[in-house]
């Protein structure tokens, strides 16, 4: 049997390492690359499960404000929303504003509304501010799951006024400070006038 020989005349020595290394560099590249998406999987997990209870706050939230403000009217303690709409800080309700409340994300609006963080509200008019709604087994409430609720002029930025009808706005909460996770809900209210009107 021949040797295989270069072209000067001698052997080539090194080869079969060489590729040995290569096949073990891959292989480790792909070990790594696999203890890194194996160990995202549970962190994927928990910010899907958070985003999910930040839904939940949201909805919950906004079931509670919709029937507290289904009783005022239906009460006859609030007739309009005038009144009862959040202008603060200037301009939070106009679209051509910095300040305006879609312009702004969750953590922004709930700092504007709470910037000394002592848990209550600074401004006037928001509807409830980090209200909880779970309750623990000793029967005190679960802070880390809550919900704030505002109304926004809808005409604000211009349009013809309508006192009958707002924005409520409903930001979903879970945890706090860094670890915070929010969502928001936005509906069309509208008081339903005596006989049929809006």
């Amino acid at each position: 049997m021949k040797k295989k020989m270069r072209g000067d005349g001698k052997k080539i020595k090194g080869s079969a390492l060489v590729v040995v290394l290569l096949v073990l560099a891959f292989l480790q590249i792909v070990g790594i690359v696999l203890i890194t998406v194996t160990s995202a999987g549970p962190k994927i997990a928990e910010n899907v499960r958070a985003q999910q209870q930040a839904s939940n706050a949201a909805e919950a939230g906004f079931d509670a404000v919709w029937a507290g403000i289904e009783e005022l009217v239906s009460m006859g303690t609030w007739v309009t929303f005038d009144g009862h709409y959040l202008v603060e800080p200037t301009g939070i309700d106009d679209p051509q504003s910095t300040n305006y409340f879609r312009k702004l994300t969750d953590g922004e609006i709930l700092n504007l509304i709470d910037p000394d963080g002592d848990n209550s509200p600074n401004l006037n008019s928001v509807y409830c501010y980090r209200q909880s709604f779970i309750q623990k087994a000793d029967g005190s409430a679960d802070t880390r799951y809550s919900f704030t609720a505002f109304l926004i002029d809808d005409e604000a930025g211009g349009g013809t006024p309508d006192p009958e009808d707002a924005i409520l706005v409903c930001i979903g909460t879970v945890g706090s400070g860094a670890s915070m996770t929010t969502t928001r809900i936005e509906v069309e209210l509208a008081i339903q006038l005596p006989g049929g009107g809006s």
